[in-house]
């Protein structure tokens, strides 16, 4: 999976936030959390909508992740942590999507496709 991840940059910018139920159908994705439910919510953000963080963008792994593989999270978070960025992984069922502060996107983008191009056995990507 790490060969062929092929990390792709979405044009938006994204914040974790809190709010009520109504937000729910403008979110891109949600969580139900004891406290409420967490939002991810494109900027601008609705009205009642409470960042719980800075802006995020959203780079998605453009490979089918299998949802039974093993270590592709670990791979990845690791060789963004490796470099001080921040790194929130949601999962679908058929892709990975890594959110990283805003302003650090290009950088990460450049490390995931080393990564890739490591584990294809071309060394790092320049």
């Amino acid at each position: 999976m790490l060969a062929g991840m092929a990390p792709a940059l979405a044009p938006e910018r994204f914040r974790f936030c809190e709010g009520g139920e109504g937000l729910i159908p403008l979110a891109w994705a949600m969580v139900r959390e004891a406290e409420g439910p967490s939002l991810i919510l494109p900027e601008p953000l609705p009205e009642g909508a409470a960042p719980l963080g800075p802006a995020l963008r959203r780079i998605t792994l453009e490979v089918w992740s299998a949802l039974d593989g093993v270590g592709l999270t670990a791979a990845v978070s690791g060789a963004l942590a490796a470099r001080g960025i921040a790194c929130n992984v949601v999962a679908g069922a058929r892709h990975d999507h890594l959110f990283v502060p805003d302003g650090r996107e290009a950088e990460a983008l450049d490390v995931l496709r080393a990564l890739s191009a490591e584990a294809r056995g071309g060394g790092a990507a320049g």
